[in-house]
């Protein structure tokens, strides 16, 4: 499993980066989303993975339809899909559908960093029990943002939630993913983080 990054989306990003910070968690700006009505800070967690904490940028204009991760509905931050990084989005694709488990169709992104540099990069999202099954995210010709980021902590662990583990195992092992999934009420992940204060859990 390669895994490239966790997302945390939160309503209130300024106010989200703050609480981090107190719980000894380094996260640094990232950038805008231009179109997305988002953008996000950022810190590393070791092996080349980093935490993305995303939520609206109130110098865009909201965007034309609900910002991504359900930030718009979210009234508090919560810990809500991750990322496995391909170097092939395309086949990746193509192998999970032949696997039976489609994702969506490939889209383009992009944000230029605090030092001017632009990301292009192109991400896929699963059909269904997407908090669960990861996104897949091909960083193209670009750097990987990880490679300029503090190391604000490392993780320890990432668990997944569900009613049915059995329904996500497919998933998970078309696109390679080691993820241990116990059993709960609702579809969510749990990442446990280990800062110099202490142990984080973002849920």
């Amino acid at each position: 499993m390669n895994l490239d990054h966790l997302v945390y989306a939160t309503p209130d990003l300024a106010g989200t980066v703050a609480d981090l910070r107190e719980r000894g968690i380094d996260v640094v700006p990232g950038g805008p989303h231009p179109g997305r009505g988002t953008r996000n800070h950022l810190t590393g967690l070791g092996d080349g993975a980093y935490l993305e904490v995303i939520g609206p940028d109130p110098e865009q204009e909201a965007p034309d339809g609900p910002r991504w991760f359900g930030i718009d509905d979210l009234t508090g931050p919560r810990l809500a899909a991750w990322a496995i990084r391909v170097p092939d989005l395309a086949a990746a694709l193509e192998r999970t559908r032949a696997a039976g488990y489609p994702f969506g169709d490939a889209r383009p992104m992009s944000r230029r960093r605090p030092d001017g540099v632009l990301l292009s990069w192109s991400l896929a999202f699963p059909a269904d029990d997407g908090e669960v099954v990861p996104f897949l995210i091909d960083w193209q010709d670009s750097p990987h943002p990880g490679e300029s980021l503090p190391a604000g902590a490392s993780l320890v662990s990432l668990t997944g939630v569900h009613p049915d583990p059995g329904l996500v195992a497919g998933p998970l092992a078309a696109v390679d993913a080691a993820l241990t999934v116990v059993t709960g009420p609702a579809p969510r992940l749990e990442a446990v983080l280990a800062t110099p204060g202490g142990e984080v859990v973002l849920r």
